[in-house]
């Protein structure tokens, strides 16, 4: 194909900005936007739009936000662009059957992870939690089933020993826009071909929810590590400690020769904290109590005797 296809771009949080900018960058005929609808945000709950559809209206592109995808009105807004090629990068709504037999080329998708591992709704905190090595960014084809279509490209990179979800969020966010424009021409002249999933290594990414923010002290420290890092920055770690809710932004494990009920809390040389856990210590480096800000533990320890206090 020696002309470039009309494109339809569907994606909603900041995750899908680097693909939608990385197509417009390399002239990419963007005819239209899907993306969810506004969400009330800030104190004053009013409408905002969210990340793409502030780069698509900055661009002049037409942004359709429907509720579901699943009635014919949406799907005939879609169709009267008449798109050669739908592609998705966390957009957030599945797409029905009838809206991926749209577009001429098919459908694709920027997917946050190695494929078949972490298929679903957040690969990226999931790989943190697990204690995965590696992760990376999959350019698969799209069908039916969630995550499961074969795969065109996909560009591996290690996580950092102390990285946030956050941190590694916009690792993947960039170099899903970089494998996005690797793959394309290939996928269009037919030279990149889509290779199955195998079977093996099916792993779901299951939602996060806020209620698996707080930390179990019992467990050993490296497990509550992972979770400070893949809950940051949402929906953040935390305990109870003198019946405060803390949230904790910033932890790692340690070793040490003490023990100490789970959730003891001890001070070292007046400027570090740390917690006993199941198995080792939990170093606490970054602290939140509620209506304050977040500060360093030798910030956090001013004014505050919480040797031997006990997290809950």
């Amino acid at each position: 194909m020696t002309t470039k296809p009309r494109v339809v771009f569907a994606g909603t949080p900041e995750f899908a900005v680097p693909s939608l900018q990385a197509l417009l960058a390399g002239g990419w005929p963007v005819v239209g936007v899907l993306t969810q609808p506004d969400r009330p945000a800030g104190r004053g709950r009013r409408l905002m739009p969210g990340p793409i559809k502030r780069v698509a209206l900055a661009a002049g592109l037409p942004v359709f936000q429907p509720v579901t995808l699943r009635d014919a009105e949406s799907r005939a807004s879609v169709a009267a662009l008449t798109p050669d090629l739908l592609i998705v990068a966390a957009y957030g709504l599945l797409l029905p059957q009838a809206m991926l037999e749209i577009p001429r080329l098919g459908c694709i998708n920027v997917h946050a992870s190695l494929l078949p591992r972490w298929r679903g709704a957040a690969p990226i905190q999931r790989a943190i939690l697990a204690g995965d090595a590696d992760t990376g960014i999959s350019i698969m084809r799209m069908v039916r089933a969630l995550d499961a279509g074969p795969v065109y490209l996909a560009r591996g990179l290690t996580i950092g020993e102390d990285e946030t979800a956050g941190q590694l969020h916009d690792r993947l966010a960039r170099l899903g826009g970089e494998a996005l424009l690797a793959a394309l021409p290939g996928i269009l002249a037919g030279t990149l071909m889509a290779q199955p999933q195998p079977d093996d290594g099916v792993v779901y990414a299951r939602k996060l929810e806020k209620d698996e923010a707080a930390l179990d002290w019992s467990l050993p420290a490296v497990m509550l590590a992972r979770q400070v890092r893949a809950f940051n920055p949402w929906p953040v770690a935390e305990t109870r400690l003198d019946g405060a809710r803390v949230r904790l932004w910033r932890a790692r494990a340690l070793q040490h020769d003490e023990r100490a009920p789970p959730g003891t809390l001890r001070v070292d040389d007046g400027r570090r904290l740390r917690a006993a856990t199941g198995e080792g210590w939990l170093e606490l480096l970054e602290l939140q109590w509620p209506g304050k800000r977040v500060v360093a533990s030798s910030e956090a320890l001013a004014g505050r005797p919480l040797d031997g206090r006990r997290c809950q």
